[in-house]
């Protein structure tokens, strides 16, 4: 049985290096899981814009956010389609050669139409999710958000109509004829770390006896 897809379609189609393309739902969702952060693509009085931002996922939908003034995803929500992408960058190919050297990455173009979310109980849970996305279990240790606050907050939901998914990593690939050439060549990875918290020191946190969370010893625990 073969395994779901989110392309090849007319916007998702890797035509440069098709070699390096994964159009499969568990590939995309993966990459996009463990991304940071994620670019929107917008038109905002006529000038493109790739607007970083950070984005959750749930199932087969995208979710981002921002002020209910942010020009770009008021103009996402005017498409017909949008994109999102992301990049998780792990590393440095390092050929013998500039033209072949290259980075070791994941990347991610998803296409969908957008739309915005105005349920007020649907917009905090969504936005706990993004909490959530950010520092696993972080949610459950803030105070929830207030109607104001979800009042002032732009929620947009892309359901993912199609994607594809790069990967590019290994030794570098050198032309043959520079194989046998004195400079070194190989790969120089990359990883995402955490390092110690530090502690506000305003309010409640100025007695110094507030211990650092759940969530925080979490991450610091899985990033090691």
């Amino acid at each position: 049985m073969s395994e779901e897809t989110l392309g090849p379609k007319d916007a998702s189609r890797v035509r440069r290096l098709p070699k390096k393309a994964e159009y499969t739902t568990s590939v995309i969702y993966e990459i996009l899981d463990a991304a940071r952060l994620c670019h929107l693509g917008a038109v905002v009085n006529d000038v493109p814009v790739a607007m970083p931002t950070l984005h959750a996922r749930e199932d087969s939908v995208l979710y981002v956010h921002g002020s209910q003034s942010n020009a770009a995803m008021k103009s996402v929500l005017a498409m017909e389609k949008c994109s999102l992408s992301v990049t998780v960058y792990e590393g440095i190919r390092a050929a013998r050669s500039g033209f072949e050297s290259s980075i070791s990455y994941r990347s991610v173009v998803a296409f969908g139409r957008a739309e915005e979310v105005t349920d007020l109980e649907e917009k905090r849970r969504i936005l706990d999710l993004m909490v959530d996305a950010v520092l696993p279990g972080r949610a459950s240790e803030v105070r929830p958000m207030t109607e104001r606050e979800l009042n002032l907050t732009l929620v947009i939901k892309l359901p993912i109509d199609e994607a594809s998914a790069k990967v590019s990593g290994g030794p570098p690939e050198d032309f043959p004829e520079d194989l046998d050439l004195p400079i070194w060549a190989g790969e120089i990875p990359a990883r995402t770390a955490f390092s110690a918290p530090i502690p506000n020191t305003d309010g409640a946190m100025a007695t110094g006896t507030i211990p650092v969370p759940a969530s925080v010893e979490r991450l610091l625990r899985d990033f090691q």
